[in-house]
């Protein structure tokens, strides 16, 4: 979800909250984030909560990025906190981060592992 806050504050202009499951999909959340923005020449210019990696915030200046555990999410509620901020709708072909992961394709005679 992203959220337009710059009448709000003037901390960012957008708030960008998102979520996974576990303490390593939050992980692998912020990684891919920061690595595809580094490689766009927008590096975060902080991270917090790496180490837990329940609650990942990334400061890209005007763009504040928080990854949360599922349940984390929920429990402090960022939506509701900034009740008055207007939702941005992003199509995933314009999103900054929307881009294809490499999907490895079995050998040949070999199967596909399942998850």
């Amino acid at each position: 979800m992203v959220l337009h806050v710059a009448k709000l504050t003037s901390v960012a202009d957008y708030l960008v909250v998102c979520s996974g499951e576990s303490e390593r999909q939050v992980r692998a959340i912020a990684d891919h984030i920061d690595a595809v923005l580094s490689a766009r020449r927008h590096p975060p210019r902080s991270v917090e909560g790496v180490a837990t990696s329940q609650w990942i915030l990334m400061d890209f200046g005007d763009v504040v990025v928080h990854v949360f555990r599922a349940d984390i999410r929920q429990h402090y509620g960022l939506e509701k906190l900034w009740g008055d901020a207007k939702p941005v709708r992003l199509p995933a072909e314009q999103s900054p981060i929307a881009v294809p992961l490499p999907i490895a394709k079995p050998r040949r005679g070999q199967a596909r592992k399942q998850g």
